[in-house]
């Protein structure tokens, strides 16, 4: 058993309102330049919608991802290394603008400029920021069907509905949506790393992030092909390839990721997980998919267990980093309340940010049918006939299966349940937590940590260690000057890497075989 720390994310989506507050402030801080126009790091979308870049989830299109052979080996859906030389040049699986959008701005300085006598109406015509010509009627944007708005024309594309053989009606009083807020998952078993052909995307051993270094970037963009969610871009203005970086250098000094820090709604959790990374490759290579989301809960390691405490300071892992992963929100909503779920586990990179369920307005619709909404038995058993339908989610979160959802929904439910009778003084009913395997306390845990939780409780994310700067034992004999004796006096020596990086012997190889 090899033990490594991963930090993680959870968000749940009973809490997001769709407001893109995520998404403006992380465009602020790190795609606000040259190049980036079209990159959206942190995107939220509407589902059932095909979503951004347009139908990413369909890998019979993109071939992302990793795809289990007859033998049980795992080979990238696009091919090995000989197949990815032949197509180096002209790479036939991506996204284009058609598939993400022309950024567009409007002529703001025409209104601000023009004369007080004009006898026209002032307009800023919208320009593109790619071409600089007129764009007479943008046709498509990150979010063009926000809130289902042009559900009529795309919501039949949608791959999970095909996927699951669903049909959605497009009457209003019958449709139903949620939010999706999506950023690079930083999975366990990265497809993206394994394709590039140049080595220039890697996981950090230290914290598992997985990060692109930019002086070996060679823009082949195979990285781009190879990431089933379609969260690596392509800067077309310095020819570089382009991630999400879970903000690490804030992660660094213990402060969570900038969408984290500005969401409105509170959904987002923090913290460290604990990962058997010796059976990722098990993991990862499940005959049937439904038994991916099993697995990677199995290779996820408990905290408080002195064995795996004991092997993870054996490991390298910091004290300070095991402290952080037992008291992990992480680790209690994926494992304790089983209420967190991974997106699309089915692609077989073990997705390191979850999602908890949407509950369905279900108590409005069985009040108006005359029962009580609140009761657990009436709302209990409503679940499996939400407005949100069970196998939907399953195609989002389990592939397909619909047990692990329909338990973290009855979780939720009976939450909202037993605390309606704590806060009214209603003698509390105990059968309400055990009808879902749960006990009172447990309950009451929960409810603090999704609806009131506060900062340090949300956000439990250690700081990067500081006995022994990162790298250190790499330079050991390293032909670069790095002043060691500085380092414990009183003024520590400045490295020629950027903040947070790591030497490249220091970056964490592929738990799988690699297709040569």
């Amino acid at each position: 058993m090899k033990v490594m720390a991963q930090i993680a994310m959870v968000m749940n989506l009973d809490k997001c309102i769709g407001c893109h507050t995520c998404s403006v402030t992380c465009k602020q801080v790190w795609t606000n330049r040259d190049g980036t126009e079209y990159i959206w790091f942190n995107n939220v979308e509407t589902r059932p919608g095909v979503g951004y870049p347009r139908g990413w989830e369909d890998q019979k299109k993109w071939k992302g991802g990793w795809k289990r052979t007859a033998t049980g080996r795992l080979v990238p859906r696009q091919g090995g290394r000989v197949a990815s030389l032949a197509k180096i040049f002209a790479n036939p699986t991506q996204p284009t603008m058609k598939d993400y959008y022309e950024p567009w701005t409007y002529e703001y300085d025409k209104l601000l400029q023009a004369p007080a006598n004009s006898r026209a109406i002032p307009t800023a015509r919208a320009k593109s920021k790619i071409t600089g010509e007129h764009i007479d009627k943008p046709e498509w944007g990150p979010n063009w069907d926000d809130d289902l708005g042009g559900s009529m024309e795309t919501l039949d594309q949608d791959p999970v509905l095909h996927q699951m053989n669903l049909q959605v009606a497009k009457t209003i009083e019958d449709a139903y949506m949620f939010y999706l807020p999506r950023i690079c998952e930083h999975c366990l078993n990265p497809t993206c790393v394994s394709a590039c052909p140049s080595g220039a995307m890697y996981k950090r051993s230290e914290d598992g992030i997985v990060l692109v270094d930019q002086d070996q970037c060679r823009g082949w963009r195979m990285c781009v092909s190879a990431c089933p969610y379609k969260k690596v871009y392509f800067n077309h203005n310095t020819g570089k390839a382009e991630k999400c970086t879970l903000c690490y250098p804030r992660l660094e000094v213990g402060q969570p990721t900038i969408c984290s820090e500005t969401c409105v709604g509170r959904l987002r959790y923090m913290g460290v997980l604990l990962y058997d990374a010796d059976r990722v490759t098990w993991a990862a290579s499940q005959e049937d998919e439904r038994d991916l989301y099993r697995a990677q809960r199995e290779i996820l390691l408990d905290p408080n267990d002195p064995q795996v405490v004991a092997q993870a300071q054996a490991n390298g892992v910091p004290h300070s980093w095991i402290t952080a992963a037992q008291q992990s929100p992480i680790w209690k909503l994926i494992t304790e309340y089983e209420v967190a779920l991974p997106l699309h586990p089915e692609f077989r990179t073990l997705p390191m940010v979850w999602y908890v369920p949407p509950l369905s307005p279900v108590v409005d619709q069985v009040t108006a049918s005359g029962s009580d909404g609140e009761d657990h038995r009436v709302l209990l058993s409503a679940i499996s006939q939400m407005r949100i339908p069970l196998e939907y989610l399953a195609g989002l979160f389990t592939a397909g299966d619909t047990a692990p959802v329909e338990l973290a929904l009855r979780r939720l439910a009976a939450m909202r349940s037993y605390m309606r009778d704590v806060f009214v003084d209603n003698p509390t009913n105990e059968e309400i937590p055990a009808s879902v395997g749960m006990s009172p306390e447990k309950v009451k845990e929960m409810y603090r940590l999704l609806s009131i939780a506060k900062y340090d409780d949300r956000f439990v994310i250690p700081t990067a260690h500081p006995e022994m700067p990162r790298g250190i034992k790499e330079l050991e004999g390293c032909p670069v000057s790095y002043d060691v004796e500085a380092f414990h006096g009183m003024a520590p020596a400045t490295s020629n890497r950027p903040m947070g990086g790591s030497s490249p012997e220091g970056r964490q190889m592929l738990p799988l075989e690699v297709v040569r």
